[in-house]
């Protein structure tokens, strides 16, 4: 005798034994669907895909640019460094020239034309930040700011500055020109 199996009554598929056809025919409308379901993940996968594709693109493109416009930058602070510098110059050379003009002018006149010409060629320095090194005679001779030209005997203790025989500059905390010094002699 064989069995049949309980039915339930809220389950129809239980109630009835299912054919090979009915299960085969089941089966593929289980896959069509899972497929379906595939199909559109793989749709919403490559919008996505195609969305993030465009905004790394995007992205690059603008990273490129700011590295473009940077150069650019660079590029034109490098051709302009010195205008200000230049600018501050310019009033020197106006005030020379001016100098140059007079012709009959006394000894007196040049000589305070020539200071006045020197503070302001010294202002346009400062403005810039280029300071003088002068060291004071008897200073200690620092290596970094001054170059000995020679060493002399002196009444003073050794490795100090004697004279100064060209002064030194500075730019920005850099040496430009180190000051040229004669140094006292160990004795």
């Amino acid at each position: 005798m064989s069995q049949t199996p309980p039915t339930d009554p809220q389950n129809p598929a239980a109630q009835a034994p299912v054919s090979p056809e009915e299960a085969e025919a089941a089966q593929a409308a289980n896959e069509a669907e899972a497929l379906a379901g595939l199909q559109a993940e793989l749709a919403t996968l490559k919008a996505q895909n195609a969305d993030l594709a465009d905004q790394f693109l995007r992205a690059k493109a603008e990273a490129e640019n700011a590295r473009r416009r940077a150069d650019e930058e660079v590029a034109k602070a490098r051709k302009f460094a010195v205008e200000g510098f230049a600018e501050s110059l310019l009033a020197v050379a106006d005030s020379l020239e001016a100098g140059l003009a007079v012709q009959e002018a006394t000894r007196e006149q040049l000589r305070e034309g020539t200071e006045a010409t020197l503070k302001q060629l010294k202002s346009a320095l400062e403005r810039h930040k280029v300071v003088e090194i002068a060291p004071a005679a008897a200073s200690r001779f620092d290596p970094h700011q001054h170059q000995a030209i020679s060493m002399v005997p002196a009444d003073q203790e050794p490795n100090t500055v004697v004279t100064v025989l060209q002064k030194g500059y500075l730019i920005a905390e850099r040496v430009l020109r180190p000051a040229l010094v004669t140094v006292a002699a160990p004795k």
